[in-house]
């Protein structure tokens, strides 16, 4: 029984990914809703009929209470016994199937799924934005607000068919049912409901823009807390705990202080609440013994009136919370889209095709991007790498070096000008298929929080046990790997890194990273201070086998140690975006220009750290 209610709706199931959702909250709470309309329509008329049924209940409670006053027990069992019998039944079947069915399809088939739904596309959607999407925000933040915009959109959900349906049916009922009695006892219900949706609009319009703002300040804490938690090796080694405390506290006090004028709001409604249920109760019931006394209503009447007056006076706090609620986790979700439903804007092509590999020429024509800058970056570059050409990449910091490789791997798109991998606009292939071709080793060598294995298996997931040891013993990492052991009991390739690798050493990092290019084997390679965190023997070694994963591949190494790009076939100099020096290292050397100063001032084989030769 539950798996069929919890198979109703695949939270999976396909749609139509669109790079520029809806910004505006009920379009998007529309789109997304699409694969549940079936059952929140089912949902919607289980809810009115459980609350027709209550009211009948009630109103049943008064005719029994009239019968009791005016016949004697004999007669009435004798008048009415089938009746009541079938009443009773009713009651002891019927309703509890149809409370049943009720939980059923809202805790079964909408709160799982529902939730799933958004988490899901929102995960998948916040992973097709670009590289530099993800570098304009906090990572702690973008996935504090993946994380809360589904529960908030699941709890909304369940407001609705739970208590909102079913209220506005029940107050229905109750007003036809006080009518059916004497039109008369209808007025205090209407005039009651007038000023409750008064109290209603009012908390509506405060909590929702409260709520959001709450929600906001929540993601800036958690974005704030994460940064440090990211980055506590700094946070130690420059001894600022007590500035990275102060630092959350503002956000921690600010989220305070929004989420207090929230509870203000809720402070006020559950006061005039209190008074509006107050009137209610003497209205009604008032008005009901006032037609009592006079010969006009019942006693069945008066208790009907009274039983329906204290529900709604249990039910209205319980539904304005609801209501309140409902437009607070609608102020998350339009908080969440705030990330979620920002557009895509380094997308394919229509009809992009797969990058046609060929032989791996690499051609730059007249290439420009300065970061939405007037400065910085690339200032039009044209630029050709031969089919299997080894090209060292060195300059100043801010030369344009880790620009130009974001450009290749379509990290970004350039300003203007062209980028061709054989013959072929890389703005006019497909992202994935670039990018299966290039294979690239970071001096931030960062893991992903998984084994060991899993991390060298992201370089060619189907790979054979076999091959990932050749791998990671060509990157001279088998023998630690074999030594690890984590805090779960995991060791060897089965050991877990830690969030970024941080259980490793920086060496042991960079060896991994290494290890799973080298299981990619990706005809374009390219390395970023490759061997940067390595001892000289282990780099030696490194060197070795780089020079022979190199082999048959169009090479891009940017490097501060100048020895190990000394043997390229081209070294390029980059500086202020352009490329002012291009050749092999001995006639950079003979033409005394800034590669040969980099050369002669660098201590060990770096570039020097001067304001003139810094990188």
């Amino acid at each position: 029984m539950f798996r069929f209610f919890e198979s109703l709706v695949d939270p999976y199931t396909p749609y139509v990914q669109t790079d520029r959702p809806p910004t505006q909250l009920w379009p998007f709470l529309k789109a997304w809703s699409k694969p549940f309309r079936g059952v929140f329509w089912l949902a919607g008329a289980i809810s009115v009929l459980v609350a027709g049924v209550e009211i009948a209940l009630i109103y049943y409670m008064g005719r029994v209470i009239d019968l009791l006053s005016s016949s004697s027990p004999q007669a009435i069992w004798t008048d009415h016994g089938m009746e009541l019998i079938g009443v009773a039944l009713f009651i002891l079947l019927l309703r509890p199937a149809l409370q049943a069915l009720d939980v059923l399809v809202l805790n079964n088939a909408i709160l799982p799924n529902y939730g799933t739904l958004f988490r899901w596309r929102a995960h998948r959607q916040v992973l097709r934005q670009s590289v530099g999407w993800f570098e304009n925000d906090f990572a702690g933040r973008i996935a504090n607000r993946i994380m809360q915009t589904p529960p908030a959109a699941g709890e909304a959900a369940f407001q609705v068919f739970d208590a909102l349906s079913f209220a506005l049916a029940y107050l229905v009922g109750a007003a036809i049912l006080l009518s059916q009695a004497d039109p008369r006892l209808a007025v205090p219900l209407l005039i009651w409901f007038a000023l409750y949706l008064w109290l209603v609009r009012w908390t509506i319009a405060r909590v929702g823009p409260a709520s959001q703002a709450a929600s906001d300040a929540r993601s800036e804490v958690t974005g704030r807390v994460v940064d440090s938690y990211t980055n506590i090796h700094a946070v130690k080694l420059f001894a600022h705990h007590d500035r990275e405390l102060d630092y959350a506290k503002e956000s921690i006090e600010r989220a305070r202080q929004t989420f207090g004028h929230e509870m203000r709001i809720f402070t006020v409604m559950d006061i005039a609440l209190v008074v509006l249920n107050g009137l209610l109760i003497v209205g009604v019931v008032g008005w009901a013994v006032t037609l009592w006394g006079q010969g006009i209503a019942s006693v069945g009447v008066v208790a009907a009136a009274t039983a329906l007056t204290l529900r709604l006076n249990a039910m209205t706090g319980w539904i304005m919370w609801a209501i309140s609620s409902f437009f607070r986790n609608l102020g998350v979700i339009k908080e969440g889209m705030e990330t979620i439903a920002q557009p895509i804007t380094l997308v394919d092509v229509p009809g992009a095709k797969p990058l046609d590999f060929r032989a791996g020429e690499i051609v730059l024509r007249d290439v420009s991007h300065h970061y939405g800058q007037e400065a910085g970056g690339l200032d039009h570059i044209t630029l050709t790498l031969k089919p299997g050409e080894k090209v060292g990449l060195i300059g100043r910091s801010g030369a344009g070096k880790s620009t130009l490789v974001k450009l290749i791997l379509r990290f970004y798109d350039p300003d203007g000008g062209i980028i061709e991998i054989d013959g072929q606009d890389i703005g006019q292939v497909t992202q994935d298929s670039l990018r299966a071709q290039i294979g690239m080793v970071q001096q931030d060598s960062a893991l992903l929080h998984r084994s060991v294995r899993d991390n060298i298996l992201y370089g060619l997931p189907d790979a054979t046990e076999d091959e990932v040891i050749a791998a990671a013993k060509r990157a001279e990492a088998h023998e630690f790997i074999l030594g690890l052991r984590d805090p779960q009991g995991r060791s060897g390739y089965d050991a877990h890194v830690g969030e970024r690798g941080v259980k490793l050493s920086g060496g042991q990092r960079q060896r991994i990273s290494l290890a799973r290019v080298i299981l990619k084997d990706a005809p374009i390679l390219v390395l970023d201070e490759a061997t940067s965190a390595l001892d000289s023997e282990v780099e030696a070694a490194i060197l070795e086998t780089l020079y022979g994963v190199m082999e048959g591949k169009t090479v891009i190494a940017i490097a501060h140690r100048l020895s190990t790009i000394a043997h390229m076939d081209r070294i390029l100099v980059l500086d202020e975006g352009r490329v002012v020096e291009d050749g092999p290292h001995e006639a950079l050397l003979a033409g005394g220009g800034i590669y040969a100063g980099f050369w002669a001032r660098q201590s060990g084989g770096f570039i020097g750290t001067t304001t003139e030769a810094a990188e």
